[in-house]
């Protein structure tokens, strides 16, 4: 390890990573003995990568296979790469992942790229290669969002994402702040992480059988900048925390997560609403997203400010306009309550209710595992490259919940459970 990698690696505390990497392990994944584990990661987070690995073998791992990115490779691309290279992607790579999914192994992803990285570079390059990336990891993402296999989502505080959140600090106590801002948000900033998880699980848990005993047919919500109705899918159900994999293993998908969530009808939202936090996207905020829907079909979308790739979003294919998941978080969350913006879906999304444009989750209908496609669209559900959460709700949000016969019942008053 060089002076460097020490001074950097310093105002992270090495017994709350090693609790993380812990709680990736036996929460995120609940890894079982002889089952492969795939991990990517940004290289900057090899601490982490480490720590992962040596609990995943002596939780009894078969292979764990680390594959590394680095921000200055990626920026090189733009500024150095051919013209024609934007419209290609490693499809050789996404293809062995679907297989690696197919045939059990687990799925570990670490964030913590510069949300921002690719601010600079020409938006053109950035959306070809983005639609390219999209579709050749299409058959890897299937086998994700079908939940054929285990996997989670951690974070990891590099250098360059936290001086983005507090800019005005040094970039050792940035990292520092970063660094106490995740580990608080996963749960595992107590001795007993684990027991900490078992306990919201709990809560998520309730309610989830509450929402799914209601049965309702949608969601009208109400306050400044929305009245929206979001109609749910036929025979949807509500997921939130520890969920179980069609290979039978139970785990934490997103650490951390405040969230319910299940599957809207894609043909059946109506209305408007304008976003209330900023959304980061490949490297570009976009803000106040103003949208109106009609017949589940986005028709007018303006934003303040990353309108042009907002537009070019939407634009990805059919189903990019339409939504794929629709998700409860009060607005007391710990997240919402830190204050932060933290430019990464991982987080921001668990401040505030929110709705994803494009694919959604076979796992959020009853049986979904035994859905065809075909069933799945027929029963409202969306089917799109993307999956692009943004954040609609507030401390003056308002959230119905209406039967088929047209009763309501408040489900959120003021941005809190009702």
């Amino acid at each position: 390890m060089t002076a460097h990698q020490r001074h950097l690696s310093a105002p992270i505390d090495p017994v709350k990573l090693d609790r993380l990497a812990e709680v990736a392990v036996k929460v995120g994944l609940q890894l079982k003995e002889g089952q492969d584990l795939l991990l990517t990661a940004p290289a900057v987070a090899l601490p982490l990568v480490r720590r992962i690995a040596e609990h995943a073998y002596k939780a009894g791992a078969g292979i764990v296979t680390p594959i590394l990115s680095d921000e200055e490779a990626t920026l090189t691309r733009y500024r150095f790469g051919h013209d024609a290279s934007f419209d290609r992607a490693a499809g050789w790579l996404y293809e062995g992942m679907a297989k690696a999914f197919s045939d059990n192994t687990a799925r570990l992803a670490i964030v913590g790229d510069n949300p921002m990285l690719l601010s600079g570079e020409d938006p053109q390059k950035v959306a070809r290669a983005s639609k390219a990336n999209s579709k050749a990891y299409q058959p890897a993402l299937e086998k994700i969002v079908n939940f054929d296999t285990n996997w989670n989502i951690i974070a990891y505080p590099s250098a360059s994402w936290a001086k983005l959140v507090f800019p005005d600090d040094a970039e050792d106590v940035a990292v520092a702040k970063l660094a106490d801002a995740i580990f608080s948000a996963s749960r595992v900033d107590n001795d007993d992480a684990i027991g900490a998880w078992n306990k919201h699980n709990a809560v998520l848990r309730e309610r989830t059988e509450w929402l799914n005993g209601q049965r309702f047919s949608a969601l009208h919500y109400t306050g400044p900048n929305i009245d929206l109705t979001i109609g749910l899918a036929d025979g949807h159900e509500w997921e939130g925390g520890a969920s179980t994999a069609k290979n039978g293993i139970t785990c934490n998908a997103n650490i951390p997560t405040e969230e319910v969530f299940t599957t809207p009808h894609c043909r059946r939202v109506s209305g408007r609403v304008v976003s209330s936090k900023p959304l980061s996207y490949q490297g570009t905020l976009i803000d106040n997203i103003a949208v109106r829907f009609e017949e589940g079909r986005i028709v007018e979308a303006k934003a303040s400010r990353g309108e042009e790739v907002l537009n070019k979003v939407l634009d990805t294919d059919e189903g990019a306009r339409r939504l794929g998941e629709v998700a409860l978080v009060p607005h007391s969350s710990p997240i919402s309550k830190s204050g932060l913006l933290f430019y990464n879906t991982l987080f921001d999304e668990n401040a505030a209710c929110h709705i994803a444009l494009g694919q959604c989750y076979s796992k959020c209908f009853i049986d979904g595992t035994k859905l065809t496609p075909q069933q799945i669209a027929a029963q409202g559900g969306n089917k799109s490259l993307i999956h692009i959460d943004w954040m609609i709700g507030s401390d003056q949000t308002d959230i119905d919940g209406v039967r088929a016969d047209g009763s309501r019942v408040p489900v959120f008053r003021k941005g809190e459970w009702a």
